[in-house]
């Protein structure tokens, strides 16, 4: 195994193979970058190996432990378990979709969209190529987290190890290629481990880099520069200092000044984000015992909290660090004469505290030693900017109005990152590291202009290309929405920061849970889909005439998209008075209209003399319902309308789904694939039916944070649509075909099969078998409830008795009419069943297949 130093492409190698690998990287780097790699394939694998970190009996986490302590002389189990837990938090898919956001603003960057869609102009972030990392040895996870960013960028990463390093790094990133069954993470990842003064091999290394990330001092970075060929993007990791300040009213704060000295001894001060100097805010020309006072204050805490920490090893420091340590004390003892210096060190060598009375930034030896010197904050930036270049991190203790004047001045003089006392060393998912991105810098901003005819309606260049590789088919057990509902009870309240209700069911509201992240990236798929619909943000005119309140969506999700779009919108929303509606569309200008078909053919037929002298409406988009043929028809020519749409396919629970485009034919929806995997399953068993045949749509939702609805059961029958749609698109699409099972929408309304049999027992004693028939009439939807006329009374005293017994049916064939009712009795051979198995068809929709309203059921 000792030879096997090196993994390339998927496989360990051997020394003897690393020379003539490395001249052969040209070639290899061109033939990968040909093969897309999509963040989610990077995603998927990073959350794959969080997972096998976090289990405690599992064979990834206890090969990786072995490898972390392998060659380590008195090697600290804990600490390596401590490494490992630290990989499994930034390698898991929340903490990387964070980042993503951040830094390069959306969780699937290399995607050309159009950051203004009234132009278009598409822009993506694009790989800069072969990424080469030269890692450092003083932090076991800087390396491979270093080869994740670059691949989340989307670049061949080619890693170097520290000479100090141990296997972990190479067999971590092994683990990580393994994880992903496509091959594609395994393709862009090398991990050579090698010392610097093989130079042959090093410039091997950097000759074909189109960019280099190296940590490390003056020299270090120096040596690289010195390799890398013309236009080669040198990104400098070098080392930093960092230190504490602290106001007048935090130099007597105990648990502040424990919280300090934690952070010295964490890591021995060997990250960059250690203190190595506090510096006080004291008065200008201020007398030195009050430094020297402060300096044995903090000693004695810092000999307390040290004990608390485990004592390094003997050779935590090598010999040249021990001179440093000791030449730094010496100095400082002799300089105690001179009225400079005041010198604390532990009896037995662990800490040691040099007061110096020079304002001057000092770089320390480390291992537990720290510098206390004075700062008036008058004269921050002029002792500190000298020294911008090596700032990174202030720890800042004082009042709130303390902190926020100091942060500023400490920033002003060169400083990146400000943090409260005791927490230099932590970070957050997505932080800039010394004052920038590094995804930004290890990727390109690119840009293409295209013709604004032929591209009005292409919301993203990709999809013209070729279809996304289909993620890994998922595997389990089927959901429904108990089960949905049944996860809210476990949901972490970090992942339920939106709620919405689905509206109409009895009983207890079916609720829908979302991170604020989770609904921006809905929104932002939806409008990419209102874009394919035909909808123009630069010229449309667009009125919002959602319901909104209670909860639902509808209203907001929509407002949201618009939003996103920059298009005009008047937030109207539903609502009973239908004259001061329809002058407000004619007051606005409004050419576009967003809503429910039922409401909105209300609105044409009460106000149908204004809007046709108006003639202004161009567009309707809708969701939630269906309009019927007839109904087109009259909106097509008497009002003027030359677009009906459905503006998104959707559900409470999922969100949006698919979208129409302009040529969409029927109720041919477009799968955002980039949201979700779809999967259509025989209408009878949990297999997948043949290519084009009909069957049950279940979906898996990949980009939820928090609830995780996989192989949902939306209730939705469709098949696919083979071919390229005439819009270009190579994305998937579906034929919907109508709902199945009991629970279905109308006239705004869902409706629950089992309420209608509840309500027929329990008030009109009825027995038999009951049956629903929805159809469609030119101006609106039919209800029909089919009785065995054994059992039944008469059709008026059952419709009297559901009306008053399902509210949400007594409202919708109330006097606004969104739909109508009929009782009607047949005998039970006259009820519809199902030809295989005899059993009754329990809701029968004779309708076309409707679009969606977003989270508002």
């Amino acid at each position: 195994m000792t030879s096997q130093l090196h993994f390339w492409q998927g496989a360990f190698i051997a020394d003897a193979e690393v020379a003539d690998r490395l001249a052969e990287l040209p070639g290899i780097v061109a033939r990968t970058l040909a093969e897309p790699l999509s963040t989610e394939t990077v995603l998927r694998a990073c959350d794959t190996l969080s997972r096998a970190l976090r289990d405690p009996d599992g064979d990834v986490r206890a090969r990786l432990l072995a490898h972390a302590t392998e060659g380590v002389p008195a090697a600290d189990p804990a600490e390596a378990a401590a490494t490992l837990a630290e990989l499994a938090d930034a390698l898991a898919r929340p903490a990387l979709e964070r980042k993503l956001r951040r830094e390069l603003g959306g969780p699937r960057p290399e995607r050309f969209t159009r950051p203004d869609a009234r132009e278009t102009v598409y822009e993506a972030w694009a790989p800069v190529g072969l990424l080469v990392h030269i890692a450092p040895g003083n932090a076991a996870t800087v390396a491979p987290l270093s080869v994740v960013e670059g691949l989340l960028a989307g670049n061949v990463n080619v890693l170097k190890t520290s000479r100090n390093d141990t296997p972990l790094t190479r067999h971590l990133l092994a683990e990580l290629a393994a994880a992903d069954p496509t091959g594609a993470v395994g393709r862009r990842i090398v991990a050579l481990h090698f010392p610097s003064r093989r130079q042959d091999l090093m410039r091997l290394l950097c000759a074909p880099a189109d960019a280099v990330a190296v940590w490390g001092g003056e020299d270090a970075v120096e040596g690289v520069a010195a390799l890398v060929p013309p236009g080669c993007r040198l990104v400098e990791w070098g080392h930093k200092i960092s230190f504490a300040y602290l106001a007048r009213e935090a130099w007597t704060d105990r648990d502040g000044l424990a919280a300090l000295a934690a952070d010295v001894c964490r890591a021995e001060q060997q990250a960059c984000s250690s203190p190595q100097v506090v510096y006080l805010d004291t008065g200008t020309g201020e007398p030195a015992t009050e430094l020297f006072a402060f300096a044995e204050r903090f000693a004695a805490v810092l000999d307390e909290v040290s004990a608390a920490f485990p004592a390094p090893s003997d050779d935590a420091a090598d010999a040249a660090e021990h001179a440093e340590i000791t030449t730094a004390e010496l100095v400082a003892r002799a300089e105690q004469h001179l009225g400079l210096t005041s010198v604390i060190t532990a009896d037995d060598g662990s800490w040691r505290v040099f007061a110096d009375v020079r304002p001057a930034l000092a770089a320390s030896p480390l291992h537990r030693t720290v510098w206390i010197k004075p700062l008036p904050r008058q004269e921050i930036t002029a002792t500190l900017r000298p020294m911008r270049r090596y700032l990174q991190t202030a720890s800042v203790g004082g009042s709130r109005a303390d902190i926020a004047t100091l942060s500023r001045a400490l920033i002003t003089a060169g400083v990146q990152r400000i943090t409260p006392l005791g927490a230099m060393l932590d970070s957050y998912p997505g932080e800039p590291h010394d004052g920038v991105y590094a995804l930004q810098r290890y990727s390109r901003r690119v840009g293409v202009q295209a013709d604004g005819a032929a591209f009005a309606a292409t919301p993203c260049l990709d999809d013209l290309i070729a279809p996304a590789a289909p993620p890994a088919a998922p595997t389990g057990p089927l959901m429904g929405k108990a089960a949905a509902q049944d996860q809210l009870r476990t949901l972490a309240p970090e992942h339920a920061q939106l709620y919405f209700r689905s509206g109409g069911t009895t009983g207890a509201p079916a609720l829908s849970v979302f991170t604020c992240d989770d609904y921006d990236t809905q929104m932002r798929a939806s409008a990419h889909g209102l874009l394919a619909a035909g909808f123009d943000p630069a010229r449309d005119r667009a009125a919002n005439l959602f319901f909104c309140g209670g909860m639902y969506g509808s209203f907001i999700s929509f407002f949201s998209i618009l939003e996103r779009l920059n298009a005009t919108q008047i937030p109207m929303a539903a609502g009973p008075d239908h004259e001061e509606i329809a002058k407000a569309l004619v007051a606005y200008r409004v050419d576009t209209l967003f809503g429910m078909p039922s409401y909105l053919w209300q609105l044409f037929h009460t106000q149908g003399e204004r809007l046709r002298s108006y003639g202004g409406i161009r567009k309707v988009f809708y969701g939630g319902e269906h309009f019927t043929r007839e109904q087109r028809r009259i909106l097509t020519e008497t009002f003027g309308v030359r677009l009906i749409r459905s503006a998104a396919y959707g559900s409470t629970d999922l969100g949006p789904l698919g979208y129409q485009c302009t040529h969409a034919v029927g109720t041919e929806h477009h799968i955002l694939t980039e949201l979700h995997t779809l999967e259509i399953l025989d209408p009878q068993e949990d297999v997948p039916v043949p290519a084009g045949q009909p069957g049950r749509l279940v979906f898996t939702t990949r980009t939820r944070a928090g609830q995780r609805l996989e192989r949902y059961e939306i209730g939705d029958l469709g098949r696919a649509v083979d071919g390229t749609c005439p819009c270009g698109s190579h994305t998937p699409r579906i034929e919907l075909l109508g709902r199945y099972g009991e629970v279905f929408r109308m006239g705004t309304y869902h409706f629950h099969y089992r309420r209608f049999t509840q309500v027929a027992e329990e008030h009109f004693g009825y027995r038999g078998e009951l049956q629903i028939v929805l159809t469609s009439e030119p101006d609106r939807e039919h209800l029909t409830v089919r009785l065995d006329g054994r059992y039944a009374p008469d059709p008026d005293t059952a419709r009297a008795a559901l009306l008053a017994h399902i509210p949400e049916l007594g409202s919708a064939a109330g006097p606004d009419a969104l739909l109508n009712c009929t009782v009607e009795t047949a005998p039970t051979l006259a009820f519809e069943r199902t030809p295989t198995s005899g059993k009754l068809r329990t809701v029968i929709d004779r309708r076309s297949a409707r679009g969606w309203c977003p989270p508002a059921g």
